[in-house]
């Protein structure tokens, strides 16, 4: 399955835990923090889902 999120979409969304800026990972439907928290966020049918309750931490 392939995200398919706009790139203005993209430019504009930042990590809720330290503000830094979001990457995509195809591979896993997520979003990936570029910032200091590393945290993984879903993607759920295109739709980023920004709760840091949901996100995937770097060490699991």
């Amino acid at each position: 399955m392939t995200m398919n999120l706009d790139s203005w979409l993209l430019e504009i969304l930042a990590c809720p835990n330290c503000g830094g800026d979001l990457r995509p990972d195809g591979d896993a439907d997520e979003l990936v923090c570029a910032g200091s928290c590393g945290y993984a966020y879903p993607v759920r049918d295109d739709i980023p889902v920004l709760l840091v309750d949901e996100a995937r931490t770097p060490a699991s």
